[in-house]
């Protein structure tokens, strides 16, 4: 185990926070400056009001923009990193490179789809009759940029991956620095209006980019892209895109919860004192003051995601416990402080974003003032909600992460945003917001308590890890006369996927009985505990019954890429010593480019399965058959997602064989194979 991993578990966790936390914090930070900068220089300058509401009818489609881009950054970053940890990282050019390629590819789509259409399009995102014509001036020219914006926010997520946060944050600012003095520039000393506000954010994203391209040519560290990796190849990119589709998801409900919220404010507003345009201006400067207070508690808790994932690996009950009670006590400050501002000073906020030019100001501040009280009330419930989630996420419990986030934006904030209009009019709109957090703050609460309170009914850390070395030394415990080829790592490995019920474990066991070589099942989970410092039930756990559907969320877990990676490189580890068999854990895949494998899939029919699991479990048919469908469809999953290749597929194997023929039948038909297979490769 690397010592700087060993530190995870060991170090002080204050030390250790600020650490890993500072230079996420700063990267979102400056992130948030993007989105702020052209809304303070519009609000201050003859644009005023309308120039803000022109800005936050075009947010919705930025969004959409990056989700695409985060998807594919994120899922590639993730990708990066799990290769990183087999020591093969080069060869994920391929999937860096197509992931380039295809974001640029989305960009001209998104251009091609949204400036015949730009007029109707900004209309649905909320736009008004007099704020439409600044909307089109800002998006006509922000929409030509859209290939270096995702480009750059793609590319920033290879940076961070590559272990170079520095840079990435670096690359971000230079960007929100160069967009600053062009705003003052374009906008005040040019009066170029809304389009002096595109061209300098357009600007600032081009600088971005040409700061992220240098590094990825020049400063690159773990992989290298030629040419031939920007030629897409989408089976090896579809391994990456599962590891990133979270990301695009949680975007996209960032989309739906704007435009439905423009569209709720533009038509409950159009209806009363307020008009179309101000609760729309309002409602864009305060999604910017909301990211500027999120980033600070998404940054603390994504930076933490390290130390997450590696002391929930190594089952340190405490000190997860710890890390999130200091997690969670940030961000109660962070949202308490805010809170404060937003309750008290409301107008201090808004009056940074400049005096409305074009709206009644007695109406304009008294809709602030209500928005900012009513709308942000809870906004440290929601700060705990989104913390909540990512530490579920990094704590590799997707249902938890998805169904903490889903609850207060999906199932609450959606459809109360449609109906208390009804009732309340605007003001409707503003109340389904604390709600909404309220309800997702008791969901995560709940999650919350049930998850350590089972983490405490576990086992010890301690004990877990004295298994792991005890079952290491069994693992090794072989007499290298017994094989003279095992000592320089020579002889044909047996690698067995197998369908549960079918008997390839009982199969493996025979086999390497008659050849007289050690046999690897649980023995592969002990080795990748004893080398990670991660518990062995957790490494166990990781291809265990997980909804499909969630398969890609669960894998990019910062916890089970960590748990993935060790129990590769046990694998390996295990095969380099010589002539073995190897039960589960894709271990064909893991040693695909090995010359001396012998790869079998053991297979059967549903009911001889269902039959044998019944027999073995004591299950009655019924329960058996539904065992055996949920374990083969977490296997299959599981494969998918580290190989990017179906599990079963003939065509990935050496051989396959049914498992009802018996036992020894089977085992007869492998070391027959065996032999052949050695005497092809002597």
């Amino acid at each position: 185990m690397q010592q700087s991993e060993a530190a995870l578990g060991t170090a002080k966790l204050g030390k250790l926070m600020l650490k890993f936390a500072i230079p996420c914090v700063l990267s979102l930070l400056v992130s948030a400056l993007y989105n702020i900068v052209d809304q303070i220089f519009i609000g201050n300058s003859e644009l005023g009001d309308l120039g803000n509401a022109a800005t936050g009818a075009v947010f919705p489609v930025f969004v959409i923009a990056q989700a695409f881009a985060w998807w594919f950054g994120d899922g590639c970053a993730a990708y990066l990193n799990i290769r990183q940890g087999r020591n093969d990282a080069d060869r994920a050019h391929r999937a860096l490179g197509t992931g380039i390629t295809l974001t640029v590819a989305a960009s001209a789509l998104l251009l091609v789809v949204f400036y015949p259409l730009r007029r109707p399009a900004l209309l649905l995102f909320g736009a008004s009759e007099n704020s439409i014509g600044y909307a089109v001036e800002y998006f006509n020219i922000i929409l030509g940029f859209f290939p270096v914006f995702m480009a750059s926010n793609m590319i920033n997520s290879l940076v961070r991956a590559d272990g170079n946060p520095a840079w990435a944050m670096a690359s971000m600012l230079s960007g929100a620095i160069v967009n600053i003095v062009l705003d003052a520039t374009f906008i005040f000393a040019l009066r170029l209006g809304m389009a002096g506000a595109a061209w300098a954010t357009g600007i600032g994203q081009a600088v971005s980019f040409a700061v992220c391209l240098y590094y990825l040519l020049r400063r690159t560290k773990t992989f290298k892209l030629r040419a031939k990796s920007f030629v897409p190849d989408l089976r090896e990119f579809g391994n990456a895109a599962r590891l990133g589709i979270s990301s695009f998801i949680t975007q996209f409900t960032i989309v739906i919860i704007a435009t439905v919220g423009n569209i709720m404010l533009k038509k409950y507003g159009g209806a009363s004192v307020y008009g179309e345009d101000i609760p729309i201006a309002i409602m864009a400067v305060e999604s910017k003051v909301f990211t500027v207070v999120i980033n600070l508690i998404v940054g603390i808790v994504l930076g933490c995601q390290p130390i997450i994932g590696y002391n929930v690996g190594a089952k340190n009950r405490a000190r997860v416990k710890r890390l999130y009670l200091y997690i969670l006590l940030c961000t109660l400050v962070i949202g308490a402080v805010a809170t404060l501002v937003f309750e008290l000073a409301p107008l201090a906020v808004v009056g940074m974003f400049g005096a409305p030019k074009f709206s009644d100001p007695e109406l304009y501040n008294e809709f602030a003032v209500k928005l900012f009280r009513i709308f942000l009330m809870l906004v440290v419930f929601n700060g705990v909600v989104k913390m909540s989630s990512i530490f579920f996420q990094a704590a590799g419990k997707p249902v938890r992460a998805a169904v903490a986030s889903c609850v207060r934006d999906i199932l609450c904030f959606l459809p109360l945003a449609l109906v208390l209009p009804l009732r309340l009019g605007i003001d409707g709109i503003l109340w389904a917001a604390p709600i909404s957090d309220a309800a997702a703050f008791a969901v995560a609460v709940a999650f919350t308590i049930t998850y350590f309170a089972r983490l405490s009914r576990g086992k010890s850390a301690a004990q877990a890890s004295e298994r792991a070395v005890d079952s290491l030394a069994q693992a090794l415990e072989f007499s290298p006369s017994t094989d003279a080829e095992r000592a320089d790592g020579a002889g044909v490995i047996i690698t067995i996927s197998r369908e549960h019920g079918s008997g390839g474990k009982r199969i493996g066991q025979i086999v390497a009985e008659r050849l007289g070589v050690p046999f690897y099942y649980k023995e592969m989970i002990a080795v990748a505990a004893h080398e990670s410092g991660l518990d062995k039930e957790f490494i166990s756990d990781v291809n265990a019954d997980s909804p499909a559907v969630l398969r890609g969320l669960y894998m990019s877990a910062e916890a089970v890429s960590q748990a993935v990676t060790a129990q590769d490189k046990a694998i390996k580890s295990l095969a380099d010593r010589g002539g073995c068999v190897l039960v589960g854990r894709a271990a064909d895949y893991v040693l695909h480019e090995r010359q001396n494998v012998l790869r079998v899939f053991v297979r059967a029919d549903g009911e001889y399965k269902a039959q044998r699991v019944a027999s073995t479990y004591g299950d009655s048919l019924d329960d058996a058959k539904k065992q055996v469908k949920r374990a083969d469809a977490a296997r299959a999953a599981y494969y998918k997602s580290v190989s990017g290749k179906a599990w079963g597929d003939p065509r990935n194997y050496d051989l396959v064989i049914d498992g009802a023929q018996g036992a020894e039948r089977c085992a007869d038909l492998i070391v027959e194979q065996a032999n052949k297979f050695v005497g092809s490769h002597e």
